[in-house]
């Protein structure tokens, strides 16, 4: 669920290959992703690491690396599904601008507009925060998602609603449009804003208008009280500090995190989506929505800018990539994608709570889209 952690600055290791067959002059030369995965097993205690690779030519390379399950010592499954966190706010911001296109939610309106009355607080008003403010995180709103963690920890399902409640509790950040400060409320109220104009779950509108459009057939946005990962998938875990010991955070309700940080997916299926969100043949936004999400603000780090539910950052092959990181209970995973082709995503198994953790999987990817 959190991505701010990317804002400020995977022991046993198999490299599965899929649809491409190694040339035989680099067999001996180290394979940059793979090293990374290795880097988040030995300097960060990830159990497990997997990543997807998807080139310019359409050839998907998968990893894995480390252990699918410290208790059984399974393997680490290829490409298995994994709890994605806020990577999810971009399928949702992808939702919005959908709706902005078809004219029923206007970027610039008030969010008082669509939920009346519901957003106040200390120095909190929803006829002074746009749509707009929300998807692009410069609304000034409290982020209620460290208060919600126990909930997410124990299984206690938290509906959109009570969040909201949680967040509304603390006091504006910054006035609306002031900076760019990152808060997973903003895409909580996204996320209700979906459900008012269609008149239909948001869950839904994700499933109908992004999973089935572009055949995404390891995505999925869980049910309510659903704690368990329906396909294949490594166990995740969480280290509440560096000597504390590691446990499996596999089965945790994610209900808190809603439309900022609750869906499943896969490597190659993030990869998918990126791509088909930026190339524009599957249409997934019209020209003039995808010019708006892809219009920045800086977030205070060089080469970093914040869209509408997307990011750029600068790539050490010159390139610029755009992407999206979360971390929740069990799972860290940066997925990202560049204008000419390339995508890659990577995930660990433990969720990472430092910076360099985060530095790790932006620099597997970077190894990814630059090789």
């Amino acid at each position: 669920m959190r991505t701010r952690l990317a804002l400020t600055t995977l022991a046993l290791a198999t490299t599965v290959t899929a649809g491409v067959a190694a040339p035989a002059s680099a067999a001996a030369k180290p394979d940059p992703v793979q090293q990374g995965l290795q880097t988040l097993l030995r300097s960060d205690g990830a159990p497990g690491a997997l990543a997807s690779v998807r080139g310019r030519d359409g050839r998907v390379r998968t990893y894995t690396a480390g252990e699918g399950d410290r208790d059984t010592h399974a393997k680490v499954p290829r490409d298995g599904q994994v709890r994605i966190g806020s990577v999810t706010k971009t399928f949702t911001a992808v939702v919005v601008l959908q709706l902005v296109g078809e004219g029923k939610i206007g970027l610039d309106e008030p969010v008082e507009t669509y939920l009346p009355k519901l957003v106040r607080g200390k120095g909190i008003d929803g006829r002074r925060i746009t749509v707009r403010q929300l998807l692009q995180h410069t609304s000034g709103l409290p982020d209620y998602e460290d208060a919600v963690t126990n909930d997410i920890l124990k299984r206690r399902y938290l509906s959109p609603r009570d969040a909201l409640d949680v967040a509304l509790a603390h006091e504006a950040v910054f006035a609306p449009g002031a900076k760019m400060g990152y808060s997973s409320t903003n895409y909580l109220l996204a996320g209700l804003i979906v459900e008012k104009v269609t008149g239909r779950p948001f869950a839904e509108e994700i499933d109908k208008r992004i999973i089935q459009r572009i055949g995404l057939r390891h995505t999925y946005f869980p049910a309510p009280g659903e704690t368990t990962i329906r396909q294949r998938h490594p166990q995740g875990y969480r280290q509440e500090s560096p000597d504390a010991p590691r446990r499996n955070v596999t089965k945790i309700d994610p209900s808190a995190s809603w439309a900022g940080g609750e869906m499943v997916s896969t490597n190659s299926d993030l990869n998918s989506f990126f791509s088909a969100l930026l190339d524009g043949r599957h249409r997934l936004l019209a020209k003039a929505q995808l010019n708006q999400m892809r219009t920045t603000v800086p977030v205070g780090k060089p080469g970093y800018n914040a869209g509408l539910g997307i990011f750029t950052m600068p790539l050490s092959c010159h390139r610029v990539a755009w992407f999206h990181s979360g971390a929740i209970p069990g799972y860290g995973t940066w997925a990202a994608a560049t204008d000419d082709g390339r995508a890659a995503s990577v995930t660990m198994t433990l969720e990472p709570k430092t910076g360099q953790a985060i530095e790790h999987l932006e620099k597997a990817v970077d190894a990814a889209l630059c090789r």
